[in-house]
C-alpha cells in the first residue's frame, strides 16, 4: 500500500504555501498558488528563505468560502494506540487558513457570512472524534482489507478508502483529482476508536473498537432520521471490535441505523415531537435499496428494532415490520423487542431474554479469525444492524452485551481464556470493556443528539442506577435545549463541511439572512411581560384581594394563552437549518 506522509512544516509566504514532507528521505514539497489555487509539486530548494515556517501534523483539505478557498491542517495530533502494527492518532487542533490575504474586498454582509461559515467548519473540526492513520487503512473491517485484490492493495490511502466513512472527502476533491498528490493527505474517519492492552490469565492482549460514522445522510438528532432516495440511513455507524493476541486477529462487525424508511420528527418546543411517516413517498424502494446495500457489504442481516410497541413509536413498528414482510429478502430477518418495556421498573437482567433470543443467529454469522501465518480460519457471514429511535441509548447497551458474546468465544477459540471460564469474571477486564462501550455510546451521542449518552450507568457498571437516572434527566434537559435552539447551526456546520452545500462566491447573497416571522420577535416579549406582570400583582398586592386576584387571572391568563400561541406554532420558534432545503412532510 501507498503509505501517506506522516510529518509536515508549512511554509507561507504572500503568493504561496508550501508544503513540505519532512519524514526520513522525502523531497517533495507541495506548491499551493494562493490566487490561481493551483496545486504543484516541486522540492525543498523552491521554498523562499522568507517563507514563514511552522510544523504541521497533516492536512484536512481545503474549501470554497465567501472570502475564496481556505487550508484546513492539523496542528495537534494525539496517539490512540497501535493497530496491528499501525499507529492511530486522533486529530485535535486545526488551523483554517485564507488563500487571500484580506478580505476588505468583501461588503459588510458578505464579511459577516464569511465569518459565520468560518464559526462552522470550526464547529465541525471541534467536535469530538476525528481519527486517521498514515499507513492503515481505518475506513475498512479487517475482514473486508483481508478480501481484497492484490490491485487494491497496491492504491492510496484515498483512493482505496470506503466513501461512506471519508468525513474529509469533499475537502480533499482537489487531491483525489491529482494522484501525484495523495501521499500528502489521507482519509479521516469520525466516530470513537479505543485501544486497550489487556491481561487475562497472565496473556496480554489487545483489545480495541472502531466506531465508523457515515458522512451520507448525517447530521443532528431532529432534523436527519429514516433515510434519503439513496437507502443511505441516519446515523448509521459500523461498530469494530478488534482482538489481537499473539500474531493472531479477530474482529466482530455490528451496524446502528435509523429506522430505514421514510419518516422524520422535526422539533417543534415539545419535548418529544412526533413522529412522521411521509404519506406519498415510496418506502419500499428506498428500504430495498438499503437492505440491499447492507447484505452486499456485510451478508446476512438481522433487523434489531429496540422501539416502543406503543404510543407514538407504534406506528413505526409497524411499518418497519410490514416493509421487511413486503421485502420478502431471505437475507433479511426482523427481530422487534420493546426495550423500555422489557427493562420497566429497574428489570434490567431481562435483555438477557433478546440476547439469548438471538444466540444461534449470532453463532450462525460467526466472526472474523486469522491465525498467526495469516490463514483465514472463520469469517462473519452476516451483522445485527440495531436500532432505537435514536441509534443511541438502548442500541449501545445491546451491542455491548452481544459485542461481549462474540469475545467471549474468540478468546477462548485463542487460548485466552480457559475452557469454562467468562469474561464476567474477570474483574479487571470487565471494567476495561464496560467503560470503552459506555464511552463509545458517549461519543457517538454528543455527535449526533449533543450530549452524553443516557443508560450508560448500566453499560458502566452493568446495573441500572437512581444516580444514572438523575444524569439521564439532566442529559434529556441539555438535548432538549440543544435540539430546540441549537441544532440548526450544527446540522448546517455539517451540511457545509460534507458538501451538501457549496458558497458561490459570484453569488452575493446566502441563504443565512433568512428573515423571521413576526411571531418570533412579538410573542416571547408578550409572554414575559405577561409573566413578569403575574409575579409583579402577587407580589405587590393590590388594595382588596378581589383587585389582586383579578390582575393575577388577566396576567396569568395572558402569559397561558401566549405561551399555547407560541407552542401551536413550535417550529417557527426553532433553530432550523438554513442552508439546504427543508424535506416536506405531505
Amino acid at each position: 500500500m501507498a503509505t501517506a506522509y506522516e510529518s509536515f512544516n508549512l511554509h507561507t509566504t504572500p503568493e504561496r504555501f508550501y508544503i513540505e514532507a519532512c519524514d526520513d528521505g522525502a523531497n517533495d514539497v507541495l506548491a499551493i498558488d494562493r490566487v490561481s489555487t493551483e496545486m504543484t509539486l516541486t522540492v525543498r530548494k523552491d521554498i523562499p528563505p522568507s517563507a514563514v515556517t511552522r510544523p504541521i501534523c497533516g492536512i484536512m483539505g481545503t474549501i470554497r468560502l465567501v472570502a475564496g478557498m481556505y487550508l484546513i491542517v492539523i496542528t495537534k495530533k494525539r496517539k490512540v494506540g497501535d493497530l496491528l502494527g499501525h499507529l492511530v492518532w486522533k486529530a485535535v487542533e486545526f488551523d483554517v487558513i485564507s488563500y487571500k490575504k484580506t478580505v476588505l474586498h468583501l461588503t459588510d454582509t458578505q464579511m459577516q457570512d464569511n465569518k459565520t461559515f468560518l464559526s462552522m467548519i470550526n464547529s465541525v473540526l471541534n467536535t469530538d472524534g476525528l481519527y486517521f492513520a498514515t499507513d492503515y487503512d481505518l475506513t475498512h473491517s479487517l475482514q473486508r482489507l483481508a478480501n481484497t485484490s492484490p490491485e487494491f492493495q497496491e492504491m492510496t490511502l484515498l483512493e482505496r478508502a470506503d466513501q461512506r466513512f471519508v468525513w474529509n472527502g469533499h475537502l480533499l476533491r482537489d487531491f483525489m483529482a491529482q494522484p501525484e498528490l495523495h501521499k500528502f493527505a489521507y482519509p479521516v474517519v469520525h466516530g470513537y476508536i479505543t485501544m486497550h492492552s489487556c491481561c487475562i490469565n497472565g496473556k496480554i492482549f489487545g483489545w480495541n473498537i472502531i466506531s465508523r460514522r457515515s458522512c451520507f445522510r448525517a447530521g443532528v438528532r431532529y432534523y436527519v432520521r429514516g433515510i434519503d432516495s439513496e437507502g443511505h440511513a441516519a446515523n448509521f455507524v459500523e461498530t469494530e471490535q478488534i482482538i489481537q493476541y499473539s500474531g493472531s486477529k479477530a474482529s466482530f462487525v455490528q451496524t446502528r441505523g435509523s429506522i430505514p424508511f421514510y419518516w422524520s420528527q422535526r422539533p417543534n418546543l415539545k419535548y418529544k415531537p412526533k413522529p412522521q411517516i411521509s404519506k406519498n413517498t415510496n418506502h419500499l424502494d428506498g428500504f430495498q435499496r438499503h437492505c440491499d446495500s447492507q447484505v452486499i457489504t456485510y451478508g446476512k442481516q438481522v433487523l434489531l428494532n429496540l422501539i416502543n410497541q406503543k404510543g407514538s413509536e407504534k406506528p413505526l413498528e409497524l411499518a418497519f415490520a410490514k416493509m421487511v414482510t413486503s421485502l420478502g429478502n431471505g437475507m433479511v430477518k426482523y427481530i422487534a423487542f420493546d426495550f423500555h418495556k422489557e427493562c420497566s421498573r429497574m428489570r434490567w437482567h431481562r435483555l438477557q431474554i433478546l440476547v439469548d433470543m438471538v444466540a444461534e443467529i449470532q453463532e450462525e454469522f460467526g466472526y472474523f479469525l486469522v491465525d498467526a501465518d495469516g490463514s483465514v480460519l472463520v469469517q462473519q457471514d452476516g451483522t445485527f444492524r440495531s436500532n432505537c429511535m435514536d441509534c443511541l441509548d438502548r442500541t449501545n447497551v445491546v451491542q455491548s452485551l452481544l459485542a461481549r458474546r462474540s469475545l467471549q468465544s474468540q478468546l477462548q477459540r485463542m487460548g485466552v481464556l480457559h475452557v469454562g471460564q467468562r469474561i464476567e469474571e474477570q474483574a479487571d477486564f470487565e471494567k476495561i470493556y464496560k467503560n470503552a462501550w459506555a464511552d463509545n455510546a458517549n461519543a457517538c451521542a454528543k455527535q449526533y443528539a449533543g450530549t452524553g449518552a443516557l443508560k450508560t450507568d448500566f453499560t458502566r457498571t452493568g446495573r441500572r442506577t437512581h444516580v444514572g437516572l438523575l444524569m439521564d434527566g439532566w442529559n434529556s434537559m441539555i438535548r432538549y435545549y440543544k435540539n430546540n435552539f441549537s441544532d440548526g447551526f450544527r446540522q448546517d456546520s455539517i451540511d457545509l463541511f460534507l458538501g451538501n452545500y457549496s458558497v458561490d462566491e459570484v453569488d452575493m447573497s446566502t441563504p443565512l439572512h433568512e428573515p423571521k416571522d413576526w411571531k418570533f420577535l412579538t410573542l416571547p416579549i408578550i409572554m414575559v411581560v405577561a409573566f413578569s406582570m403575574c409575579i409583579i400583582c402577587l407580589l405587590m398586592a393590590g388594595d382588596t384581594w378581589t383587585e389582586t386576584l383579578a390582575y393575577v387571572l388577566f396576567w396569568g391568563t395572558a402569559s397561558v394563552v401566549t405561551a399555547g400561541v407560541i407552542l401551536f406554532n413550535g417550529r417557527d420558534f426553532v433553530d432550523a437549518p438554513k442552508l439546504v432545503q427543508k424535506e416536506k412532510l405531505d
